[in-house]
């Protein structure tokens, strides 16, 4: 036995008393439906990794201005909104602007035709929504990803992008298959100049087999967003034995593309629906797994030691706030949610993991102490900078730094200015490779939702978990979706427009196919 939790029945999804325990160096969570019987998942395939990571857990303080107010934590997850007994405000939020999309995949189930109904929130209930964001307290939520569906069919894109700009989001992602960035290269330089700061790109596989849906395109469309000077992140969600084969090459092809590439954001495949536990079984895939793949398939050059949970950069926050007095944005997710490293390319070296050259352990102590000093002596900011210099010095080896990179500036030049673009100097320097798995309800665990750092903003002024808006779709995103929806034949006859004449292609279970035109 590890700990206890609160779960759900993934048949009935009434909450349920749960155990998270140990087994054969494999981490499980157990729980027992009167109805439906036990459910046993897998939670973390590797025992010494959840060990590691448990230690980085660090709770949020939550909002000052939650939109819902719960009467105790145990109307989790059925009162989202955010309540007030959520322990992280939001660091990203999506918006989910339209279920419209250029392909029909066989497998999803959140497009237009699949769903029967158009949910396209108009360019004002949009622009409601990303005030909500920003009026979160104590800190406005800083990052903002539209998504879909396919964003890039909507008309009012980009005044979309402009809006969110101008109303302080120093931070816009678009989230995409790049299928229209390929046919109208001209638009990626239009949303860079729009706002949009990077582009997550959907991309699970290097292969025709692996990434059915875009693979022809992706020359295409990496060289659109090159021209645009777009920064891109590739999103593969991985599932075992479709594609987990292909991780490490997967990060091959993003060293070969640094120039444009910025990171590679693994997702580990959630099982919303209901699926056979021998199915469940032979397609489930952990972050450890991924860890240990990466690893196995960069033949040791990417060491599992190199990766840490998303909360080990709180200190770095409570550094800044510390240091400047103003609230920062905090990454509390729970320690299991995610892990990433960041690795460098060096002519002579190759790849050089960020832990190469960082203690990190060491570098974290050190903020945390001079957090805790700062804030009870207010010994000002250019003594603790030189301070935190001196320190810097015995946390880095300054041997094994890649060449031509003086990380030591460009860590105090992050703490001196506290800004976005100087954090963004360091992104541009290196490949961030990171993995957040998603919860469906047979590995559902709520103490993980109530630090939930992800977000969807609604139409209906609510923010709503991640893990909670997309495991509970009759409750949270297709409720929502469908209420602020219209039907087919309505959206098309009030645009003069026909849904199937968006679609480009087809994704079979065999593979793509081009749509025929007449």
């Amino acid at each position: 036995m590890l700990k206890k939790t609160r779960s759900v029945c993934p048949k009935c999804k009434r909450v349920l008393e749960a155990d998270i325990v140990e087994e054969n160096e494999k981490v499980f969570i157990i729980k027992t439906c009167p109805e439906h019987g036990t459910f046993k998942e897998v939670y973390w395939s590797d025992y010494y990794m959840y060990f590691q990571a448990e230690k980085y857990g660090n709770d949020g303080r939550g909002v000052e201005n939650p939109k819902i107010n719960a009467s105790s934590e145990d109307s989790c997850p059925w009162a989202c909104g955010l309540c007030n007994f959520h322990k992280s405000h939001t660091v990203l939020a999506n918006i989910f602007v339209t279920n419209r999309c250029d392909l029909r995949c066989w497998y999803c189930f959140a497009n237009a035709g699949a769903q029967g109904y158009v949910y396209e929130p108009d360019f004002e209930t949009i622009v409601k929504m990303l005030r909500v964001l920003r009026e979160n307290k104590p800190v406005p939520t800083p990052a903002v990803q539209f998504t879909g569906g396919e964003p890039l069919l909507r008309d009012d894109m980009l005044d979309i992008v402009r809006e969110a700009k101008k109303l302080g989001f120093p931070h816009i992602q678009l989230n995409t298959n790049g299928l229209r960035f390929a046919r109208e290269p001209e638009l990626a330089v239009e949303f860079r100049e729009a706002g949009v700061n990077v582009v997550y790109l959907s991309f699970d596989g290097v292969t025709e087999k692996t990434n059915p849906k875009n693979h022809k395109y992706i020359p295409a469309i990496l060289n659109a967003l090159r021209d645009a000077e777009m920064p891109v992140v590739l999103v593969p969600t991985v599932i075992k034995g479709v594609n987990d084969h292909e991780i490490g090459a997967i990060i091959e092809f993003a060293i070969r593309n640094i120039d444009i590439v910025r990171g590679v954001n693994f997702q580990p495949v959630s099982f919303v629906g209901s699926m056979p536990a021998k199915l469940r079984e032979k397609m489930r895939i952990t972050i450890p797994d991924v860890i240990h793949a990466i690893e196995e398939q960069t033949s040791g050059k990417i060491p599992i030691n190199a990766f840490y949970p998303v909360p080990t950069v709180v200190p770095v926050s409570r550094f800044v706030e510390a240091l400047t007095g103003e609230p920062q944005v905090e990454f509390t997710a729970h320690p299991h949610c995610g892990m990433a490293t960041y690795i460098f390319v060096d002519e002579e070296r190759g790849v050089v993991p960020i832990t190469e050259f960082i203690d990190v352990p060491g570098f974290i102590t050190l903020l945390n102490s001079m957090a805790r000093e700062n804030l009870q002596s207010r010994i000002g900011k250019a003594k603790a900078l030189a301070k935190l210099m001196t320190g810097i010095n015995k946390v880095i080896d300054a041997s094994k730094v890649p060449k031509g990179m003086d990380v030591k500036k460009i860590l105090i030049d992050i703490f001196k200015n506290a800004d976005y673009s100087t954090l963004g100097e360091f992104h541009w320097n290196t490949l961030f490779i990171g993995m957040m798995h998603f919860q469906d309800p047979y590995n559902y665990d709520i103490e993980r939702v109530k630090r939930c750092v992800i977000h969807y903003a609604t139409p209906d002024g609510r923010i709503i978990p991640f893990c909670t808006y997309n495991v509970f779709p009759e409750v949270y995103r297709d409720k929502i979706n469908e209420q602020y929806g219209m039907s087919i034949e309505e959206w098309e006859s009030k645009t003069g427009r026909k849904l199937e004449d968006e679609i480009v292609g087809r994704v079979t279970e065999e593979g793509f196919k081009e749509k025929e035109f007449n």
